[in-house]
């Protein structure tokens, strides 16, 4: 059983923040910069929050782009490239992850397919692609939610 407290305490960090730069939404993790200050301060609740939005966004980007063909094939993938995942973590937030380490190798051989007008893209394209939407979907979630700055 997928232990959803265990994986909502950990930081959705990547490594690669640009609040640091002055964003208020890093473009690595997609998080607001207050969230990013604030995250060892949060409780649980506040924690689960931040993922289940970050997971929704996500979602949204992947599911439009791409489908499972394969379960198997997918944890197989996972496994072989030593992607870190966590068994409470949804099937968007794998594929993320996934993608990052394909290169240029088809979505197929790790069970997914890219689907209709994202099908022509390389796999390095359509990881891109969704980084960027993925970030502009945050971005505009932040701009409708967050007060402005005085």
């Amino acid at each position: 059983m997928a232990n959803k407290a265990a994986y909502f305490s950990k930081t959705p960090c990547v490594g690669l923040c640009s609040t640091v730069y002055g964003d208020q939404v890093c473009r690595g993790c997609k998080r607001f910069s207050h969230e990013i200050v604030d995250w060892n301060r949060y409780s649980e609740s506040q924690r689960a929050a931040v993922w289940l939005r970050l997971e929704q966004l996500l979602e949204q980007v992947i599911q439009a782009r791409v489908e499972l063909i394969s379960a198997v094939k997918l944890e197989q993938a996972l496994e072989s490239r030593k992607v870190a995942v966590d068994a409470a973590m949804p099937l968007a937030m794998k594929v993320l992850r996934l993608v990052s380490r394909l290169g240029d190798e088809p979505l197929e051989s790790a069970g997914l397919r890219v689907r209709g007008e994202w099908g022509g893209m390389t796999t390095r394209q359509l990881r891109d692609e969704v980084d960027q939407t993925f970030f502009a979907l945050s971005q505009a979630y932040y701009d409708r939610r967050m007060p402005p700055v005085a």
